[in-house]
């Protein structure tokens, strides 16, 4: 689950569930022949051509598709590169459906603060205090963990996805990927293994948060949270394309196919399917269009949907550890990561992945200017995919700095 989940092999496993890790990518063989089928756009000047020369970029390293939307205040700009499957081959669409992924936690976040707001949650209350009991044992106490500590990751908890991926491979996927899970039971797996460390004190990115965060807000509210997101978040805004309740497990078309490959010597497989232990919940489950996550994060960034004071807590950050996988200098918020511009300031955002896509969503603090890229394959080699992921970070940089 740039900010998601991570998948495939050990290194697989970490980067399909984690926040920001990008193993995603086919093998170089492909790599040139998705050259050969999707031929990049002849150079248009200003942003379009920075959107389409950095979406190229990305397909260069062996991604099969790409899609970006850029949206300004002098209007948006859109570019595709590579191949919407590896059988028909046809052009990438643009602004299909995506799975969101990790990026649900941003609109579970703002649900949560919302509840603050109208005084009927505090960030400060603790977990045992809201959800007596359930955070407990080998050394989990709810009554130290706190609701802050759940939505920017410094509760020490452990993330129940190794324990419904313990074995990255094919066979695993198709074996488990219609099993079902509640998420007090995922929450009950994540009990089962000490904390990290005592909560407050450190930070690791864990889905265990944001399934407790979401049971939180069904036990304030009486409510679930997909009707929460929906009533506040996705009805005010007009997200029509984007949701919460996951009624079926198939994409709308046109969409583009997502590849995974589980070994660095494998093929590419189509895991379009997503796999259900970890992404039917708060965590990672949401559907969407890259115009609906633009107008979101522009409205988050904006104060559209959040008071002063909670816009405040959203933005009051921690320190991410460096030597993973989010951009040098990216600090945790409530929700989102603000990560620096190479041409100054910084920008909000999150991401989500799964087998097979990943998914990166951000724009300027003051909401002006937004980006949405989706790459729709993902590699088990190291190295392909730390070149995948300095060119999506560098493709999203490019985006929000361009002034034209």
């Amino acid at each position: 689950m740039i900010f998601r989940r991570v998948c495939p092999a050990a290194a697989v496993l970490a980067l399909a569930v984690s926040s920001s890790s990008l193993p995603f990518a086919p093998t170089s063989a492909f790599a040139s022949s998705a050259s050969a089928a999707a031929p990049a756009a002849p150079p248009a000047g200003g942003t379009a051509w920075s959107v389409q020369r950095g979406a190229d970029a990305l397909r260069d390293t062996g991604v099969t598709g790409v899609a970006v939307r850029v949206d300004t205040p002098r209007g948006t700009v859109r570019a595709v590169s590579g191949v919407r499957s590896l059988e028909d081959r046809r052009p990438v669409p643009q602004d299909g459906p995506l799975r969101l992924g990790s990026t649900t936690k941003t609109f579970v976040a703002t649900v949560v603060l919302q509840l603050v707001g109208e005084g009927r949650l505090s960030l400060d209350q603790t977990v045992e205090e809201l959800l007596p009991g359930v955070v407990s044992g080998n050394g989990n106490d709810g009554r130290t963990v706190t609701v802050r500590d759940l939505l920017r990751h410094t509760s020490g908890l452990s993330d129940y996805v190794q324990d419904v991926f313990p074995d990255p491979s094919a066979r695993t996927y198709f074996a488990h990927r219609w099993t079902s899970y509640r998420p007090d039971e995922l929450v009950a797996l994540a009990m089962r293994h000490q904390p990290g460390f005592p909560a407050g004190s450190g930070w690791a990115y864990s889905n265990t948060n944001y399934v407790l965060a979401a049971m939180i807000v069904e036990k304030v509210t009486g409510r679930t949270w997909q009707q929460q997101v929906h009533d506040r978040i996705l009805r005010p805004l007009g997200l029509r394309d984007t949701t919460a309740e996951v009624t079926t497990p198939f994409l709308p078309d046109p969409h583009t196919t997502n590849h995974q490959q589980f070994a660095p010597d494998g093929p590419m497989v189509d895991t379009t399917i997503p796999y259900r232990p970890f992404d039917s919940g708060a965590d990672g489950s949401m559907t969407g269009t890259a115009r609906d996550l633009n107008r979101f994060f522009a409205a988050l960034a904006g104060g559209r949907l959040l008071a002063p004071a909670e816009l405040a807590a959203l933005r009051d950050t921690v320190e991410v550890p460096g030597g993973g996988d989010h951009p040098a200098g990216t600090r945790d918020g409530l929700g989102v990561f603000l990560t620096p511009l190479s041409c100054g300031g910084a920008y909000l955002g999150h991401g989500g992945s799964g087998f097979g896509y990943v998914v990166r969503a951000a724009t300027t603090t003051d909401g002006r200017r937004s980006v949405t890229v989706s790459a729709h394959s993902r590699s088990a080699d190291p190295r392909t995919a730390e070149r995948q992921e300095q060119a999506l970070s560098e493709l999203v940089d490019k985006a929000l700095c361009r002034t034209t």
